[in-house]
């Protein structure tokens, strides 16, 4: 069962996200079904904004 979509206005942890992101490859044996790809690229949005991993400092 996918995790629920949190509101837009409220955060999860990286770890927490991280955590989910494990979970599902565990589920799905390493292979990713079609469904489970879109909810790993979502998991993979949402991990980047919470460690700011999507951004670049200014050198």
């Amino acid at each position: 069962m996918p995790p629920t979509p949190c509101p837009s206005d409220s955060m999860r942890s990286a770890a927490v996200v991280n955590e989910d992101i494990r979970d599902l490859w565990e589920r799905s044996g390493g292979y990713l079904s079609p469904e489970d790809e879109e909810e790993y690229q979502r998991l993979l949005v949402e991990w980047a904004a919470v460690t700011g991993a999507g951004t670049r400092s200014a050198a």
